[in-house]
């Protein structure tokens, strides 16, 4: 558009030197062509002068009230910065702005896009670097201060955690339910292959319990075998009978553990002091630095393995979240009312920062770089105006002719 609206103005001055003769001694036409050339000419070289002495000196020369853009750059900086603090950073501005988004609703359309749509492709790039952003920080994070932190949290919370009472509702919420015999028969079971693995051992003790006598004639093997296929049987029993009176026996207690561990005070007290016990035990803290430990190089190496299935289950949830938005409206209006409260804030805490960062950064740009990114972002329409004010100037000049011969 330069070369177009250059290219312009030297056909005027070339019409211009043509029609010299032309206009006085030829046909009446050729003085409103002359007339026009002329003008045009006029019209071009003063809206080139314009639009140049916006940006530089025209032909170099230091010609007062011209480059205005480079000389004023940290006025304009500065207007900028006020112009966008006044209009657009302002807590009513973008309260307003604001409330007429559903942020909340846009997220969940982009987050349950369908794969033709390329919502997988967009949930992998954010579970991808979310993933990798995830390592790192595990990474650079020092693990025994993090692992640390983490269980004085936790021993913080536990600490103020009133076990008693919640274990004893457990209990009685568990026994209500009738999910309490799964336990009662895991533990007969247990028992069973406890004795069971150690049969020699008790053989021994019971051998040793009887009189010499007894051991001296062998039936202290007899005894000790009749003591464990007594115990094998009664197991059994308790096991196949539900209504089994050791097993009533086992609930019993159990329910008795239940009200006393919420309403007697001695119990609670019991069981605090075992907490407290606990908490304090170094080996409690050497036993959960190691857990954490493991937690935290299996979090690197699941988020590091594409093939640990980390990200997909992650694609899963954000799918899952994206139509939760998308269908709540309560969760659209809770997330946007924290949005636009959040942006308010932003605007109101960093609003000064942030237009000090935009005038701070053009007033460091040197005169040409302010000169081509302005001229480059008002573009075509700068040599748009040379194209018209040649024309204008052409047609003005054509009208001053008319009159002149008319009177």
């Amino acid at each position: 558009m330069r070369w177009t609206a250059t290219g312009m103005l030297a056909a005027m001055a070339a019409i211009f030197v043509a029609t010299l003769g032309l206009a006085a001694d030829g046909h009446p036409a050729w003085g409103y062509v002359h007339a026009f050339a002329e003008a045009a000419m006029v019209g071009g070289l003063a809206d080139w002068f314009a639009v140049t002495a916006l940006f530089r000196h025209p032909l170099g020369l230091p010609i007062p009230h011209t480059a205005i853009i480079p000389e004023n750059k940290d006025r304009i900086a500065d207007t900028m910065a006020v112009f966008l603090r006044e209009n657009f950073l302002t807590p009513a501005v973008v309260a307003r702005r604001m409330a007429a988004m559903n942020i909340a609703k846009a997220a969940g359309e982009f987050l349950a896009a369908s794969p033709e749509r390329g919502g997988v492709d967009d949930r992998s790039r954010i579970t991808g670097g979310a993933a990798e952003l995830l390592a790192e920080v595990l990474e650079s994070l020092d693990p025994d201060r993090l692992g640390n932190q983490v269980r004085s949290g936790l021993a913080g919370q536990l600490a103020k955690l009133d076990i008693a009472p919640l274990a004893g509702r457990m209990i009685e919420t568990t026994m209500a339910d009738k999910r309490h015999q799964p336990l009662i028969d895991g533990f007969v079971r247990w028992a069973g292959l406890t004795i069971e693995d150690n049969e020699d051992t008790l053989r021994e003790i019971i051998s040793q319990r009887v009189a010499g006598v007894l051991r001296w004639t062998g039936i202290d093997k007899t005894i000790s075998s009749s003591v464990l296929d007594g115990l094998y049987k009664l197991l059994a029993e308790v096991l196949v009978n539900p209504q089994h009176p050791l097993r009533g026996k086992i609930e019993e207690g159990l329910s008795k553990l239940g009200q006393d561990l919420q309403h007697d005070p001695e119990t609670r007290a019991k069981v605090e002091e075992m907490k407290r016990e606990l908490i304090a035990n170094p080996a409690v803290a050497v036993w959960w630095t190691g857990v954490w430990e493991r937690i935290r190089r299996s979090l690197i190496a699941r988020a590091r393995d594409p093939e640990s299935g980390m990200g997909e289950e992650m694609r899963s949830m954000l799918a899952e979240l994206g139509t939760a938005l998308q269908s709540d409206a309560r969760l659209q209006h809770q997330i946007n009312r924290f949005a636009r409260r959040t942006m308010v804030g932003v605007a109101t805490r960093y609003g000064d920062q942030i237009v000090r960062l935009v005038s701070e950064t053009v007033k460091r740009w040197d005169a040409r770089t302010i000169t081509d990114r302005v001229e480059g972002a008002v573009g075509r329409d700068l040599q748009f105006i040379r194209i018209n004010g040649t024309l204008v100037g052409g047609l003005v000049g054509m009208a001053l002719h008319f009159l002149t011969v008319v009177l």
